[in-house]
């Protein structure tokens, strides 16, 4: 089974979040980047476990981004337990950019399974996976939170839907996306750590693509106001607030 998992760098969610430029370029000065926790923990994870019980196969993650990226976010993944990296060379323009430097790369591959986050914590768009999907004409799978897969590549699925779940079944090459419960975060051990250094990682020039969206600026949300504390006995002023400052009555 010859599996690729598609992994991007996200913010820490602990840093604090600015911008410069008027607001046009999100500023990275003191900020820590990670693996994009769904991309990791359930995409990547669930990769590796397929591996494991199938006893067979390949895992290789795939980024595009700088050269910065392979200390930052494609060296844990292989401490996690991937079999080798591949690092597209140029920085993710927009989804579809990126979706279709990862399509060309998987044409070449012609891989059996390609695994996606539910979405990046950052920008949560969600838009690779489908976006994939069509480049490649293969089926896409999108929120699941479970999936038991054969030596064949027949898949059982299951998806969270509107007031229930969906059980689907899908014959490889398929694409996916995993949310929570697919699979239990992994912490790289020493030895997966060590044995980081000595797995492959190659670097390939971006296909030419038009880019079609562009970021005009950036907003931050409003400060928190003050809490406002109202005396019990006085509930025709908790009214006309929620009426008038909260405007939700």
């Amino acid at each position: 089974m010859k599996m690729l998992v598609c992994i991007s760098k996200t913010p820490d969610t602990t840093s604090k979040i600015a911008f410069t430029d008027n607001f046009t370029r999100f500023d990275t000065s003191g900020v820590t980047f990670i693996v994009n926790p769904t991309d990791e923990w359930y995409a990547l994870v669930r990769a590796i476990e397929v591996k494991e019980q199938l006893q067979t196969g390949s895992v290789t993650v795939i980024n595009v981004g700088p050269k910065e990226n392979e200390s930052v976010v494609i060296q844990k993944a292989l401490a996690i337990g991937a079999d080798n990296a591949v690092r597209i060379d140029a920085d993710a323009a927009d989804a579809f950019f990126v979706a279709s430097q990862i399509a060309a790369h998987a044409q070449q591959e012609q891989y059996d399974l390609i695994f996606t986050g539910k979405e990046t914590i950052d920008y949560n768009g969600s838009g690779i996976g489908g976006m994939l999907a069509e480049l490649l004409d293969m089926p896409y799978l999108s929120l699941a939170n479970h999936m038991v897969i054969d030596a064949a590549g027949s898949a059982t699925i299951t998806r969270e839907i509107e007031g229930g779940v969906e059980v689907v079944t899908v014959n490889k090459p398929f694409v996916i996306s995993a949310q929570k419960g697919m699979a239990e975060q992994r912490i790289p051990n020493m030895r997966g750590i060590m044995s980081a250094r000595t797995k492959p990682v190659k670097v390939i020039a971006p296909v030419s693509v038009d880019t079609y969206t562009s970021i005009v600026n950036y907003q931050l949300p409003p400060a928190r106001t003050e809490v406002k504390l109202i005396d019990p006995e006085n509930p025709e002023t908790l009214i006309k607030l929620l009426h008038e400052e909260a405007k939700v009555i």
